[in-house]
């Protein structure tokens, strides 16, 4: 009997507990003899021998669904090539210690990496293993799924914290702050930012700058915009992407710090347009950055966000016991009006190391705003409310209780 391993990978969501929910209810009804082991803190605790064993735990499975963040902890760290065939000999001596034949991992870009390089040395050193990518990233860049879990759910909380945030500026302008600008995550491609667009509607603007990786910012058409927006508005908001770039297409505002995989820190964005802003405009200005909190609010979380997290899940369950390897499941878009999805299968190798940037035609003439494409796209992802438990006025966030296995 192959028994099964599963871990969550970098940035975690509001929803990545729901695809481990997915997963793991499918395992129990598909093989309910099978092991499900879960790595502590990724990766890394296959790495260390510090793995968990989900049948000892008592609470239900269900609790998976209300909680944000990664129950079993997260990690960012980057596998070698798949050629160190000693690192790859050892982890499978790991995998066959607890008798894995099927692993599973949850994350975006470089955990897809990582699911292949596994995938692939499996292959090389024919070792049975069926390897498969579960998609989840905030930044909506995996490549051949529409969407990525956790995406819509971050586009809700900016478009409601933006749209919350301008009333308020709009409130004090005429003698107080004209210039609100909000910094979200964002590293080469700009969908969270865009999804500030749907704070908009026919008859009122909420935010009237969208600043995305994908044009690089000229400082001058920006500036007058901003002074336009005040004159005609008397206040003006903004979203900024964290990876916005200059016209040289460098980092707008980037520190020399890399993490585990080489990718610069990014960060201080917002008070650099701030003060910008002040030495050419002289106005007023707040700034605030979104962080950790947008990824975390599972209080609003995206009930179409949640449905899909389950819905890979359980895709990636099937996968593997259809002996797929090096593959991950996607989301399929099958019309916007109504909107309709279904999951399919993509090979790993079209998806690692791969990114999907906000296209073009989704983008405004002016480079500042979305089109209607854009909100097309963008809006059936944030629909439906799916709120936690509340206790005494605060979330429940009650975790499983967690052992780790003796083997």
């Amino acid at each position: 009997m192959k028994n099964a391993f599963y871990a969550q990978s970098g940035g975690v969501t509001s929803v990545i507990n729901s695809s481990a929910f997915g997963l793991f209810s499918e395992l129990k009804e598909k093989v309910p003899e099978a092991n499900i082991y879960v790595g502590k803190n990724g990766i890394v605790g296959l790495i260390d021998d510090e793995v968990y064993d989900l049948n000892k735990s008592k609470k239900p499975l269900e609790l998976l669904l209300d909680s944000p963040g990664g129950m079993f902890g997260s990690c960012r760290y980057k596998l070698p090539e798949k050629e160190d065939e000693k690192f790859y000999q050892d982890l499978f001596k790991q995998l066959d210690k607890y008798s894995i034949g099927h692993f599973f991992y949850n994350g975006g870009n470089d955990s897809a990496d990582t699911c292949y390089k596994i995938s692939e040395a499996a292959k090389k050193l024919n070792y049975s293993l069926n390897a498969i990518a579960i998609p989840k990233t905030i930044d909506n860049d995996l490549a051949i799924t529409d969407n990525c879990p956790g995406f819509g759910s971050v586009a809700k909380y900016i478009a409601t914290s933006v749209k919350e945030a301008s009333l308020d500026i709009k409130s004090m302008c005429k003698t107080s702050t004209k210039v609100f600008i909000l910094e979200v995550m964002g590293r080469h491609a700009g969908w969270i930012a865009a999804a500030a667009e749907l704070a908009n509607d026919n008859e009122n603007t909420y935010v009237h700058k969208i600043l995305i990786p994908e044009i690089p910012l000229n400082e001058e058409a920006f500036l007058a915009g901003v002074q336009k927006d005040v004159e005609e508005f008397g206040y003006s908001v903004i979203v900024a992407s964290e990876g916005l770039k200059n016209q040289n297409g460098e980092f707008y505002s980037a520190s020399d710090k890399k993490d585990s995989f080489g990718h610069n820190q990014l960060g201080g964005l917002a008070p650099k347009l701030a003060n910008l802003i002040n030495k050419k405009l002289n106005y007023k200005y707040h700034w605030s950055v979104s962080d950790y909190l947008q990824r975390s609010a599972r209080h609003i979380s995206s009930k179409t966000d949640i449905e899909q997290a389950i819905s890979v899940g359980k895709a990636a369950a099937n996968m593997a016991l259809n002996n797929k390897n090096g593959f991950m499941p996607v989301i399929c878009r099958n019309s916007n009006s109504p909107y309709s999805w279904s999951i399919k299968e993509s090979e790993l190798m079209h998806i690692a190391n791969k990114e999907k940037t906000v296209p073009a035609n989704f983008i405004s003439e002016d480079g500042f705003r979305i089109s209607q494409n854009g909100v097309d796209y963008l809006k059936p992802l944030t629909i439906g409310e799916s709120y936690p438990k509340y206790r005494d006025g605060i979330p429940v966030y009650e975790q499983l209780d967690l052992h780790l296995a003796k083997i």
